[in-house]
């Protein structure tokens, strides 16, 4: 062993000591690893960064714009509004959202896509009286599968696939992952859905996941385009009963009925004032077409019959002011508390005229006593209620300052914009199939994607950066040039040596098997990212040494990097559930370890089968 292999190994065992013990962030942790390998002379200084224009980083960074655009658009909220059964039993249930969390997975984030549908899985396990964890963690482990099918489901595939390319083979097409990572997936939902979910122990949550505020009073229109026209209050109830929103009012020709009747169908122009969860707002307005009534302009027929286009109830002085015209880029929703102190006690929005003076509009308002509200512009507001704003950053940062509101904490609320949604699907479809059919690089197809995201407003171009994990992306970044020097100093070659000759005895099946377990142990400590840059020289150190095509081992470590499965830190979406759930650190195992037994039964003949030895 020369003196440079020597001291690769001892800063891989610092680095990887440190990622398991979490005592720094993976980040951190990674750059402190670059910085020991630079001042050794194991990396070149001019090469120290070169990791951060990686295409496989570029491509992590674009994905991520890509999913928040998506989510931010309401594109996902609607695809689970028709994906998801309302009224289905409690496994067909399980198998629709953990299905759709895997297809979600597949192209794009599946931290996003875990976020996304936590709602509804605990919507799903309250309907079912089950605890919610029994439905979060098959719901996390499913989209930690979904990753794994696609060259963008997740970093370690671009990880694996950039290897690859470096020993001259060329990267990984985008679905060249699918074979495997599909039958995998199949096999894990399957095993959740009949026999997985009944091994998570039953927990009740150990808090709720963000502050409580209550339900919100919204008032949403019915334009002439919504689904809502022509069915009766009931039939638009029983669609609102899935995100847990119910009507509490109805305004027709400026006159509100208290309690309308079930049997009252419903026309163009009726305004419905509804109860419902902040996060689902986006779902309630998605499942029937309807729009905040103070929020974006409305549609409405003129006496002629014709469509024309109004603003809820802007006046004529808020149009000659151009209230409400500021770009989309810069409007934004914030949730303001009204304290003791505040002018608002006991005037509304009207009373303040809200909409001339300060160029806001209040979308809801949500009343722990929930004491009936008439109409929101109309209500005089009390002590304790929570006001979700919307409008320029500077003119909320005004208002709060001139009525002594207190900001919560910023959390997921978003109002879908069915244009926009349209548009980033659309977009989203051009990259992949580009990518796909081998148009452009991956990196390049995702970057256009993400330049044409911000030229069309799906994402706001000052936003833009606020998107990216960065984290992760200095992690991938620093890693890339300690991999490069654990090839160039020999140690990649070594270790895989002295793994093949004591533990496999020379036989590639069995270094194969051991390849994908060794790299799914390392997954379930530290980073998955992580665990792929460091396997990726061993990989093919082994392959080498067998005299067996490297694509196998390759496949074998983005599987193992994915397949973090017996601890909550070896993925963030393990991570995720963990309060909502009431897990605790030892839960994960008892579903996790089965699951990854079967991974590795699955994928180890499939990889022998799609990317043979010879």
């Amino acid at each position: 062993m020369t003196q440079d292999q020597r001291i690769i190994f001892a800063i891989l065992a610092v680095t990887i000591v440190l990622f398991m013990w979490g005592r720094w962030r993976h980040d951190m942790v990674a750059l402190a690893s670059l910085l020991a390998c630079v001042f050794a002379g194991l990396v070149p200084v001019e090469s120290a960064f070169v990791g951060l224009g990686h295409p496989a980083v570029i491509t992590v960074a674009c994905v991520l714009v890509l999913s928040a655009g998506l989510q931010a658009t309401g594109a996902v909220d609607a695809m689970v509004q028709r994906l998801l059964p309302s009224s289905a039993g409690m496994m067909l249930s399980m198998a629709a959202l953990i299905g759709l969390g895997a297809l979600l997975s597949a192209f794009m984030n599946n931290v996003g896509a875990m976020a996304l549908l936590m709602p509804a899985a605990i919507q799903i396990a309250s309907r079912h009286e089950i605890p919610p964890g029994r439905m979060l963690m098959p719901l996390a482990f499913g989209t930690i599968l979904g990753g794994m099918t696609t060259l963008i489901g997740t970093p370690p595939n671009l990880i694996v696939s950039s290897f690859r390319a470096e020993t001259g083979g060329g990267n990984f097409a985008m679905f060249d992952f699918a074979p495997v990572g599909v039958a995998a997936a199949a096999a894990g939902i399957a095993f959740t859905v009949l026999l997985g979910w009944r091994l998570v122990p039953a927990r009740q949550a150990a808090g709720a996941a963000t502050f409580d505020t209550g339900t919100y009073f919204t008032e949403v229109r019915i334009t002439s385009k919504a689904k809502g026209v022509g069915k009766t209050l009931r039939e638009v109830e029983r669609d609102m009963e899935e995100a847990d929103a119910q009507v509490v009012g109805m305004v027709r020709n400026d006159f509100r009925v208290v309690a309308p009747n079930p049997g009252r169908v419903l026309r163009a122009g009726d305004i419905l004032v509804i109860e419902a969860e902040p996060e689902s707002l986006s779902s309630v307005l998605s499942s029937l077409g309807l729009r905040l009534e103070e929020d974006v302009a409305v549609a409405v027929e003129d006496e002629g019959g014709q469509e024309k286009t109004e603003r809820g109830t802007e006046t004529a002085e808020e149009k000659a002011a151009g209230i409400n015209e500021s770009p989309a880029d810069e409007v934004e929703l914030l949730e303001l508390v009204v304290m003791s102190n505040s002018g608002l006690i006991g005037r509304s929005a009207s009373d303040i005229q809200l909409r001339t003076r300060f160029g806001l509009n209040l979308l809801a308002i949500s009343r722990q006593g929930r004491r009936s509200i008439r109409r929101l512009r109309t209500a005089a507001l009390q002590a304790g209620d929570v006001l979700l704003m919307q409008g320029p950053q500077e003119a909320l940062a005004g208002f709060t300052t001139v009525f002594n509101c207190v900001p919560l904490a910023k959390r997921s609320i978003s109002l879908p914009d069915k244009g926009r949604a349209i548009t980033a699907m659309a977009v989203m479809a051009l990259a992949i199939g580009g990518a796909a059919l081998g148009l452009l690089p991956v990196a390049v197809a995702f970057a256009t994607a993400v330049l044409l995201f911000m030229l069309l407003r799906v994402v706001p171009p000052r936003k833009i950066y606020d998107s990216i994990d960065w984290p992760i992306i200095i992690l991938l970044g620093a890693l890339i040039p300690v991999a490069g020097a654990m090839a160039s100093t020999g140690a990649a070659d070594l270790l895989a040596r002295s793994l093949l000759q004591k533990v496999a005895q020379g036989e590639p099946v069995l270094a194969l098997a051991l390849i994908l377990i060794v790299t799914m142990t390392l997954s379930d400590f530290m980073n998955n990212a992580a665990t792929a840059a460091v396997m990726c020289p061993i990989a093919i150190s082994a392959a080498a040494q067998l005299g067996v095509h490297a694509d196998s081992f390759l496949m074998a470590v983005a599987i193992g990097a994915s397949c973090a499965f017996l601890t909550p830190i070896g993925h963030q979406n393990n991570t995720m559930i963990l309060g909502p759930g009431g897990f605790r650190f030892g839960d994960y195992w008892r579903f996790g370890l089965p699951m990854e037994i079967l991974v590795v039964a699955v994928s180890l003949p499939m990889l022998l089968w799609v990317w043979p030895l010879g």
